[in-house]
């Protein structure tokens, strides 16, 4: 078997060793092209997800009354809850579908919580306190 008897595979061989029109350099640029443009659409969603979830009224931090100062887990799906509402410290108690008053908590010490400013909240904080409420 000859290469005469295959005149495509004999002009394929040649086409391949003499390089033809394929390009390094030019698929490279193209891949790196490609990724900017993925990458720049996946930062402008980020930066928009973020300006959208700071207008809304429910994940604003300046408009809570009602602060989650610590929860402690006990078990799956247990836990206590420190909270302070209107000044006042709750201790709770969360156990499945439950939540029951443990008792009110006298605080001899202030306790220093650190609220997040608006404009450090990450995407992820946001996110993370949005499905905590449901």
């Amino acid at each position: 078997m000859g290469i005469g008897l295959f005149p495509a595979l004999a002009k394929g061989a040649e086409g391949q060793a003499g390089g033809g029109d394929f390009s390094f350099l030019s698929s490279f640029l193209q891949m790196i092209a490609a990724l900017l443009l993925v990458v720049g659409l996946i930062l402008l969603t980020y930066y928009l997800a973020t300006r959208l979830m700071r207008k809304i009224p429910a994940l604003k931090v300046g408009s809570q009354h009602i602060r989650i100062l610590e929860v402690r887990a006990l078990g799956p799906r247990k836990a206590l809850v420190l909270i302070e509402v209107a000044g006042e410290y709750l201790l709770l108690a969360s156990s499945g579908d439950n939540l029951n008053l443990i008792k009110q908590v006298p605080m001899l010490e202030e306790i220093e919580v650190i609220d997040e400013s608006p404009d450090r909240l990450s995407f992820f904080s946001l996110l993370k306190r949005a499905t905590s409420r449901s």
